[in-house]
C-alpha cells in the first residue's frame, strides 16, 4: 500500500532541512581558517603580465611605481584628503581573485592595504576602463542589495555621494591623479577561492558597484579607451585591506578575529605564488618571530602605521628622527603595494653613506631614481653590510635580497630611496621572504624570516589548520551527501 504524503508539508520539511544544512555549511566556512593566492602584477598568472618584458624591466618598473604612494601623501594632496580620498589603485603590486554575487562572478582586483572599500566595475557602465573578465551585472545576482540613503551603511560612509532619485546610496571617489570611481553602495555575497579547502562564501559584504570609472594613469602597455584617456587594462577594481570599517578585513569580522598575514615570494622568481592567510592560520609565532605595535588612522588614511626607531648598517646605528607622518610614534607606513622602502631625504642620505662606506665595488649610474648602484660583478659579497630595521620592540634583520636588487644584467641597486616630501614607507622588497602578520584586533604586527617559496610557509600552526581543514571538508562533504539524499527522496515521493 502506497504511503499517503501531504505534499505541502513535505515541501516545508525538506526546505527547512535544506536551509539548516546550507546554514551549517556557511557557518563552517566562515569560521574556517583559509589562505588565498596573491598574484604579483608581473606574474604570468596576472592579467597585466607582459611576456615581452624582461625580468629586469619588471623590477625597474616596479621600483618606479613605488613613488606613486609618495605622490598620494604629498602636502597638496593631504590637505584635500577629508573631501577627496586620494587612493591610486594602480600603484598596487599584488592582485587577488574573488567572486561576487549569486551566481558568483569572478573579479580580479588590486589588493590594497592602504584603502578600505571593495569595488568593481558594474553594468550598466556609462564610463568604464578595459578589463579581462566580464563586467559584474548586479541585476543577475539574487543576493545583491543597494543600500538606501537612510541606512547606517550609507550615513556612516565618508565616501558617500549624492542620493539617486530613488533614494539609493551612491558612493564617489575622486583620486589625486585624476582617476575616479562612482556608483551604488551595495551588499552582496563575496566568495574567496581558498587554497586550503572549499571556497569561503560570506553574505552581505559591503561593496562599491562602479558605473562610472576612470583610471587616468599611464602604464607600460596602455590601451586607449573610447573616451580618449590612456588607462591600464585588465583589472576589475580594488580589494581594500586597510584599517577602516569597509575593508575586507573588518567585514570578515570575528570569523578571522582581525588576523591576516602574507608571505611574499621574490617577484623575480617566476612560477611561484605568494599567499595571504586569514584567521588562526595567519598567526605568526615560533622561532624567529618578533612583534611590534601597529596603529591605524581614520579613513581615508587607512594605512597601517609602525614606529621606526633606527636603522643599523653593520654596527653603525642611525637614529630615525621621524617623518611627515609623525616624529616619535607611528612614523612609517607598511605597504605591500610599494616596492622600495622610502625615507626622508636627510635620513636616507645618512643611510646611503653608511652602506656605501662599507661596500667594496665599482659604483655606477643606475636607472632614474636610484642613487646607490654598483657593477654587480665588482661587488665583494662579504662587504655588503647587514641592514637591521629597528621598530619598537622588534629588530628586523634583512637579507641581501631585501636590500639590493638587480635592475639589469650588470647593475645592482640599493632598494631604499629618499623623497623630498619626507614621507616614510616600508616597501615590499624589505618584506620578501618574511611571514608578515597583522593582528588588527590587538594592534600588533609580526615578522618571521621564512622561505616564502615553500608552500608550507603559513606558520607553525599549519599542521593543525590542515587537520581542521580536512575535518571541515569531511563534514561539508557529508552535508552535501545529505542534501542529495533528501532531493532523491523528494523526487521519489512526488512522481
Amino acid at each position: 500500500m502506497a504511503a499517503i504524503v501531504d505534499r505541502s508539508s513535505l515541501f516545508s520539511l525538506v526546505f527547512a532541512i535544506l536551509g539548516l544544512i546550507s546554514s551549517l555549511c556557511l557557518i563552517d566556512a566562515q569560521n574556517d581558517d583559509f589562505s588565498v593566492e596573491l598574484i604579483h602584477r608581473d606574474s604570468p598568472k596576472s592579467p597585466l603580465y607582459n611576456p615581452s618584458e624582461t625580468t629586469y624591466n619588471r623590477v625597474t618598473n616596479a621600483m618606479r611605481r613605488s613613488f606613486n604612494l609618495v605622490h598620494r601623501l604629498k602636502p597638496s594632496f593631504v590637505s584635500k584628503m577629508a573631501a577627496q580620498p586620494d587612493i591610486i589603485p594602480l600603484r598596487g603590486e599584488y592582485l587577488m581573485s574573488i567572486s561576487i554575487g549569486t551566481p558568483s562572478v569572478n573579479i580580479i582586483g588590486f589588493a590594497d592595504t592602504g584603502s578600505d572599500l571593495i569595488w568593481t566595475q558594474c553594468k550598466p557602465c556609462s564610463r568604464c576602463f578595459d578589463q579581462d573578465n566580464p563586467l559584474f551585472d548586479p541585476s543577475q545576482s539574487s543576493t545583491y542589495k543597494i543600500f538606501p540613503c537612510s541606512s547606517n551603511q550609507c550615513e556612516g560612509n565618508i565616501y558617500k555621494g549624492a542620493c539617486s532619485g530613488d533614494e539609493s546610496c551612491q558612493y564617489s571617489f575622486t583620486y589625486g591623479d585624476g582617476s575616479s570611481t562612482s556608483g551604488d553602495l551595495a551588499a552582496d555575497t563575496l566568495t574567496l577561492p581558498s587554497l586550503t579547502g572549499l571556497p569561503i562564501s560570506v553574505p552581505n559584504i559591503v561593496i562599491g558597484c562602479g558605473h562610472n570609472n576612470d583610471f587616468a594613469v599611464q602604464d607600460k602597455n596602455p590601451s586607449i579607451t573610447g573616451n580618449g584617456l590612456v588607462v591600464p587594462v585588465k583589472s576589475s577594481g580594488i580589494i581594500g585591506l586597510g584599517g577602516g570599517n569597509l575593508s575586507l578585513i573588518s567585514q570578515l569580522g570575528t570569523s578571522i578575529e582581525g588576523k591576516f598575514s602574507y608571505c611574499l615570494v621574490p617577484f623575480w622568481q617566476t612560477g611561484k605564488s605568494s599567499k595571504m592567510n586569514f584567521g588562526s592560520n595567519a598567526i605568526v609565532s615560533g622561532n624567529g618571530s618578533i612583534s611590534t605595535p601597529m596603529t591605524t588612522r581614520p579613513p581615508p588614511m587607512s594605512y597601517y602605521f609602525l614606529t621606526l626607531k633606527a636603522i643599523s648598517v653593520g654596527s653603525t646605528r642611525i637614529k630615525f628622527n621621524g617623518s611627515a607622518l609623525g616624529t616619535n610614534n607611528d612614523n612609517i607606513v607598511i605597504d605591500s603595494g610599494t616596492t622600495l622602502t622610502l625615507l626622508p631625504n636627510i635620513f636616507y642620505s645618512e643611510l646611503e653613506s653608511a652602506v656605501s662606506s662599507q661596500i667594496q665595488g665599482t659604483r655606477v649610474q643606475g636607472p632614474s631614481g636610484f642613487n646607490l648602484c654598483y657593477d654587480a660583478q665588482s661587488m665583494v659579497e662579504d662587504t655588503i653590510p647587514d641592514v637591521t630595521i629597528h621598530f619598537t620592540d622588534a629588530d628586523v634583520k634583512l637579507q641581501h635580497l631585501n636590500t639590493f636588487v638587480m635592475v639589469n644584467d650588470t647593475i645592482s641597486c640599493f632598494s631604499f630611496a629618499g623623497n623630498k616630501y619626507n614621507y616614510s614607507v616600508y616597501g615590499n622588497l624589505a618584506q620578501m621572504n618574511f611571514l608578515v602578520g597583522y593582528d588588527t584586533k590587538n594592534q600588533i604586527l609580526s615578522f618571521k624570516p621564512t622561505n616564502c617559496s615553500n608552500n608550507n610557509n603559513n606558520n607553525n600552526n599549519s599542521g593543525e589548520a590542515k587537520k581542521n581543514g580536512a575535518a571541515n571538508i569531511f563534514i561539508l562533504g557529508g552535508l552535501n551527501i545529505m542534501k542529495n539524499v533528501i532531493f532523491s527522496l523528494l523526487f521519489y515521493y512526488l512522481i
